[in-house]
């Protein structure tokens, strides 16, 4: 097997494959044969340059057309290829250097400042330049589905990143997802918003639309919320994958209008609250379909084509993945039955038995599963369980809330209680009587056990790269001053 050869030199050549916009507005659309010729070339530059079957290539670059031809030219050699984002700074960077041991680092020039503070030891390809394709092309090697492949990077919510490492059959095996979560027809276009360096760009970038003879769409831009919308209309895009909090964003600043080439719209990460998802369904007819997977499993779950999504949940488990949630509230995945679980933590032995996910969740009578927390981030205050997304939920339905973040405080009496920490919309300002106008609108919005005891106002929420909430960071931060804490609730 060999994804480059199998996939993407088997596709017409004439078909489309990726529109690429560069952060200047220039635009390009390819075609798979081109793709497979300057992929095939880059190839011949890695080896070139010393590259060999099961050697690291490291990537930072952004979402631009040499990003994926890199990662095509990985798959082509049998190297296993390292994508990071461009946000990560010099220590991050030293981190993975230390970890992954790359032949190659293959970086964009913007980059090469935090590159050089981290030091590598290893030969540096700067792009965009010719050589990236001006080598002759090289053939693809015949490859198993337990050869290494791709190493992603754990987002480091609780702890230091660790390196998944995934085998060839991550490639092939995203064919269950894109077929029956992401959805792209043939020739459609499908624009995963995710940065390189993080699993969902992996997966639903390019490597899942091609499987479904799509087209994928790169914009190397920052996130702005009109022009986001401006993209969709004007490319015609057919799928959108994004991050929920870019969703939240869009829907309170830009306002969602009809976009009649758009057919679907996809999330994972963090659940949805209704607001959102009324938000987008409204003026699009479309509900945003929520999914659920680790950087380890891949793809795990995905709300149903054909039902209307169900606010804060991550759907039903995907055809053949066998889920079940434990006595204590845990997911528990039996690997055997999931076609992208990985070979193990870089350096590591292979993981044995059930892949306990850490993340608590509840199941409906439906069979429909909603996302709780992780294990350390449920809330037990009085004997009470407590997930953060209800509350956080409740919170958002609130005029003044940009959006919040909920997580245990400690508390001599209870144990513990909950706290939220919330973003104002512009025009709001924090003071103890809104912290207890928001304190009644969630007792009023769901049980009065769940409501937040302290109320804590930040201009913004702490957050990793890839945009989830560092909860940790919240429950070890400093207590905000008098003035912007409500007083304790009895």
């Amino acid at each position: 097997m060999n994804f480059a050869r199998d996939v993407v030199d088997a596709a017409p050549a004439g078909r489309r494959a990726m529109v690429s916009i560069d952060r200047d507005g220039a635009r390009r659309e390819w075609t798979m044969g081109e793709v497979a010729d300057a992929a095939a070339r880059a190839a011949g530059a890695l080896a070139t340059r010393g590259v060999r079957r099961g050697d690291v290539v490291m990537t930072l670059v952004g979402n631009r057309p040499e990003w994926v031809l890199t990662m095509v030219a990985c798959f082509r050699l049998g190297a296993v290829v390292l994508p990071c984002t461009e946000q990560l700074r010099a220590g991050d960077l030293r981190h993975r250097l230390a970890v992954a041991e790359p032949r190659l680092i293959v970086c964009d020039e913007r980059n090469v400042g935090e590159l050089a503070a981290a030091a590598p030891d290893c030969d540096v390809l700067l792009v965009p330049c010719p050589e990236l394709t001006a080598e002759d092309p090289v053939p693809a090697v015949e490859l198993g589905p337990d050869d290494p492949c791709l190493i992603t990077f754990t987002s480091g919510t609780s702890g230091p990143p660790k390196a998944v490492l995934h085998g060839r059959r991550y490639l092939t095996g995203q064919a269950l997802q894109a077929q029956h979560w992401l959805a792209p027809r043939p020739d459609e276009l499908v624009w995963c918003t995710a940065a390189p360096g993080w699993s969902k760009s992996a997966r639903n970038a390019f490597i899942a639309p091609w499987l479904r003879g799509a087209a994928a769409l790169l914009h190397d831009a920052r996130f702005d919320p009109y022009e986001r919308l401006a993209l969709i209309e004007r490319e015609r895009v057919g799928v959108l994958c994004m991050a929920p909090t870019e969703y939240r964003v869009i829907a309170a600043r830009a306002a969602p209008r009809p976009m009649p080439a758009l057919r679907g719209l996809v999330a994972a990460g963090e659940p949805l609250d209704p607001e959102v998802l009324r938000a987008w369904h409204e003026p699009t007819g479309l509900w945003i379909r929520d999914g659920y997977g680790q950087t380890e499993t891949g793809q795990l779950t995905g709300m149903p084509l054909d039902e209307p999504a169900r606010a804060g949940s991550m759907g039903r488990a995907l055809p053949g993945v066998r889920l079940e949630v434990d006595a204590h509230g845990e997911l528990v995945l039996d690997p055997a039955t999931d076609p992208t679980f990985f070979l193990g933590y870089l350096g590591e032995p292979p993981p044995e038995g059930p892949w306990r996910t850490g993340d608590r969740v509840r199941v409906d009578d439906d069979g429909f599963l909603f996302f709780e927390g992780r294990g350390d981030d449920v809330i037990i205050s009085a004997g009470y369980r407590i997930g953060p997304f209800e509350v956080e939920s409740a919170l958002a339905g609130h005029r003044a809330v940009a959006e919040a973040a909920v997580v245990a405080a400690p508390d001599a009496e209870r144990g513990s209680v909950v706290r939220a920490v919330v973003v104002l919309n512009a025009g709001f300002d924090a003071s103890p009587a809104l912290a207890r106008e928001l304190q009644d609108h969630v007792k009023a919005q769901t049980a009065p056990y769940k409501y937040p005891r302290i109320v804590d106002f930040a201009a913004a929420l702490p957050r990793t790269p890839s945009g989830k909430v560092r909860r940790a960071a919240l429950r070890n931060q400093a207590t905000s001053t008098a003035t912007s804490r409500s007083a304790p609730a009895p």
